[in-house]
């Protein structure tokens, strides 16, 4: 599909909000230009990213939500913290934890990169299925983080392994 086809049938939708997901969107060609001409057409934009990417190049107007993949995701490796630099506090960064040991490396890193400062908003999400998300609502308010904890509400709305929703 051509670029300006993608953008006639976001604009047909006449939302003031997108978001930009899927896989890896900035793997997608199109991407960056996307964002800039939906950006220009005065949309609100968010770009959900797995942090595995450079995101220097993003339209300065886009709001990031970043993740930093855990041990437990067994991604870690591909975290990209060189991201860390172009985040602002319009952004966010996601972890999403399966584990204790997960959430004690995600509250080391919101210290180490300053997070809470940096960026508007740190967002904690439970792997589906794998950790219990009182548990770690239970370990937010002990330790008094600054961050907001979030459900995968399409889990929760299809079914878990519902693909494209």
């Amino acid at each position: 599909m051509k670029l300006s086809e993608i953008v006639e049938r976001v604009l047909a939708f006449d939302c003031p909000l997108v978001e930009i997901t899927g896989g890896e969107p900035l793997l997608q060609k199109n991407t960056l230009p996307l964002m800039q001409e939906l950006c220009d057409r005065q949309k609100t934009l968010l770009l959900e990213t797995s942090g595995a990417h450079d995101i220097s190049r993003v339209d300065p107007r886009v709001h990031r939500i970043m993740d930093l993949k855990t041990p437990g995701s067994g991604e870690s490796g591909r975290n990209r913290y060189g991201n860390i630099a172009f985040l602002t506090r319009r952004d966010e960064v996601k972890f999403v934890i399966g584990s204790r040991e997960d959430y004690l490396w995600s509250k080391q890193k919101i210290h180490e990169f300053q997070l809470v400062d940096r960026c508007g908003t740190v967002l904690f999400s439970p792997i589906f299925g794998r950790i219990d998300p009182r548990t770690i609502v239970e370990w937010i308010l002990e330790d008094r983080l600054q961050v907001r904890f979030q459900l995968q509400m399409h889990k929760f709305i299809w079914a878990p392994e519902t693909r494209g929703v």
